[in-house]
């Protein structure tokens, strides 16, 4: 079966920064909402796009932490925001949608990683609702502004979607939590949500991608103990980084997300899922250091995971 999960030789790669990516591009009247863009990647990903123009709505779970760590950033909004309460997303739509504006990128780029069992909304798997349900409402909800500004939306994935497919079965983990895998299923769902909203909003001229954006040490890693960082050789006892273990910075960790938002070079493409600022190769069964699964990017299950965020979150922009 053919398919366009093939780099295209963008001349960037996982050194690249998320600077270096936007090197001569002015952003200036552009607009972008960065979930998650007051910490980690989210952060570095703000700062990039209002360094080369664009205003950016950064929508904060914390906003009195947001806006320590956004203090004397220009060209930055900040509201309210938690992806894991659904009243939160639709209270945060409506005061956008309220402004009258457009926008232009979207990057659902807040998630968490790897928690104990958690259950937020009615009983929902907290990885699955806040990484990918609260992101699919989001864009949902925002798509009268979304649709007229022909915008790019951009879902930060992860290589650890290679750790787990859709659970049909029982998607909310009822029984047989596995922090990991829960987190590789949500990864998946981020995937599928990009094939599935680039088919429908292709021929209104709104694009979606999906990407792994590297290793990087950020506070996602906040759920895991220090010992189970040391063992995995991330870190050394006393908190180093190891560089063996081949982290990004938060500047390059930030670029594949930003490229993905902004490239020309891109244009006329979508559904596709992107690593270290190129367009990923399949996965080669047996390894999990790069590429995308099958399983990630099956248009049927795409469409299925579409239909049933929709029954669960009750929002449908193309119902």
């Amino acid at each position: 079966m053919s398919t366009a999960q093939h780099k295209i030789g963008s001349g960037f790669g996982a050194h690249s920064t998320a600077d270096d990516v936007l090197a001569g591009v002015d952003l200036s009247g552009k607009l972008a909402i960065v979930t998650g863009g007051y910490s980690g990647l989210g952060l570095e990903t703000t700062r990039a796009l209002t360094r080369a123009g664009a205003r950016v709505v950064v929508p904060a779970r914390r906003p009195d932490t947001a806006w320590k760590a956004l203090a004397g950033l220009g060209g930055v909004e900040l509201d309210e925001l938690d992806l894991g309460d659904l009243d939160s997303v639709r209270g945060f739509a409506e005061r956008f949608l309220d402004s009258g504006r457009t926008v232009d990128f979207v990057i659902d780029s807040a998630g968490i990683m790897a928690c104990p069992e958690t259950r937020v909304g009615p009983g929902w798997e907290a990885q699955f609702a806040t990484n990918h349900l609260g992101h699919f409402a989001l864009v949902n909800r925002l798509w009268p502004a979304i649709e007229p500004g022909g915008a790019r939306v951009v879902s930060v994935s992860s290589r650890a979607h290679h750790f787990s497919g859709m659970r049909w079965d029982d998607v909310h983990w009822r029984t047989g939590y596995d922090k990991w895998q829960a987190y590789g299923q949500g990864k998946t769902a981020n995937v599928l949500f990009a094939v599935h909203l680039d088919k429908l909003g292709a021929d209104r001229g709104v694009r979606a991608f999906a990407l792994h954006p590297g290793g990087i040490l950020t506070p996602l890693q906040r759920h895991l103990p220090k010992a189970e960082m040391v063992e995995r050789g991330w870190i050394d006892e006393q908190g180093n980084a190891l560089n063996p273990s081949g982290f990004k910075s938060p500047e390059q960790g930030a670029a594949t997300q930003v490229w993905a938002a902004t490239s020309p070079q891109l244009a006329g493409m979508g559904g596709v899922y992107l690593e270290d600022c190129d367009i990923a190769e399949p996965a080669v069964e047996g390894d999990q250091s790069s590429g995308v699964r099958a399983w990630a990017t099956d248009p049927e299950q795409a469409a299925r995971l579409w239909s049933l965020s929709a029954e669960l979150t009750g929002v449908n922009a193309f119902a």
